[in-house]
């Protein structure tokens, strides 16, 4: 094993929904013989296959994938536990001689994954709890959510209103460290335990909103109310972590009436350019990414070879790599 090779190789490619990374995922691991671990938290969950936009069963047949459909939608995922899992399966593909690839758009998880963040073990207070569920009961998530907003901003600004769990856990570490959950994040040691290469995806903002509002379109056509309709009659509600994830709530509002369809439809969009621009700003502070522009479609073949460059240069530095062009 060479020096440059004593850690583990980790291939990372995120970028904002909607920006093309799945097709440029399966060309990149078709040539570097890779295994994908996908890099989601809500791709892990059964029968949300729709909203999430897992790869086809024909893409994942191209390549193995990782961490799509292991839990039920009432299972409470968490970024420790994807730090967990992932570690182990990068283990296993370095052991079969692949190259492991971390393909997502989940900021936390990977960037945690990447840094072995140590989640805090600030501890727990039960009471407090159990007070701030009694808030959120009477005063609702809004307030809740404005409460975080006032105790540590910046997590505010990374949870959505209904992710109640994670917004009690952190104003529960706030209160039992006197320190913002956001504190202990940014206090985390950026050196990872792997030798990382990790490759951007960006885009001008009109042309991602354009794709994401016609990525919501196609969602529609191929079912993604009959999908939500399933879930809840599986039982699953809005209480689930899973059925808070952008695509589901909107929807949920509209089968359960509080909502028409065209205003669920319009919120569905807004809410996801609103995410893919959360997106960009987590990546952004990660330094270490190498940043490639999709522009369209037609420089798909121009964006795979800028990649393939990186991929090669920080992994295969003395060979030259060439693609085909299209």
């Amino acid at each position: 094993m060479t020096l440059s090779h004593a850690k583990p190789r980790l291939l990372v490619l995120v970028g904002p929904t909607a920006v093309g990374k799945t097709a440029l995922s399966l060309e990149i691991a078709k040539s570097f013989g890779c295994e994908i671990i996908s890099g989601d938290s809500m791709q892990i969950y059964r029968g949300m296959d729709i909203g999430t936009a897992k790869a086809s069963p024909e893409e994942r047949s191209v390549v193995p994938h990782h961490m799509i459909d292991i839990h039920d939608p009432d299972h409470s995922f968490s970024a420790a536990e994807f730090q967990e899992r992932a570690h182990q399966l990068i283990t296993e593909i370095t052991e079969r001689g692949g190259l492991p690839f971390i393909v997502g758009g989940t900021g936390l998880y990977v960037e945690s994954l990447c840094y072995g963040f140590q989640f805090t073990d600030a501890g727990w207070d039960e009471p407090f709890r159990n007070a701030q569920q009694a808030f959120l009961e009477e005063h609702g998530e809004e307030a809740l959510h404005e409460k975080l907003r006032q105790t540590d901003p910046a997590s505010a600004e990374r949870l959505h209103p209904r992710d109640h769990r994670r917004i009690i856990r952190a104003l529960e570490v706030a209160h039992v460290t006197g320190k913002p959950l956001s504190a202990h994040l940014a206090d985390q040691k950026k050196e990872s335990p792997f030798d990382l290469c990790l490759v951007g995806l960006t885009m001008d903002r009109a042309i991602l909103y354009k794709r994401i509002e016609e990525r919501i379109d196609v969602m529609i056509e191929q079912g993604l109310v009959e999908e939500v309709k399933g879930l809840l009659a599986r039982g699953y509600n809005r209480s689930h972590i899973s059925m808070q994830a952008i695509g589901y709530k909107e929807i949920i509002d509209f089968v359960e009436g509080n909502t028409d369809y065209e205003r669920a439809v319009e919120l569905l969009k807004r809410n996801t350019r609103r995410y893919a621009k959360r997106q960009l700003s987590w990546f952004r502070h990660m330094h270490d990414i190498q940043w490639v522009t999709v522009e369209e479609a037609s420089n798909f073949s121009d964006v795979l070879q800028q990649i393939h460059a990186i991929i090669a240069g920080k992994f295969h530095p003395h060979a030259e790599y060439t693609t085909k062009r299209s």
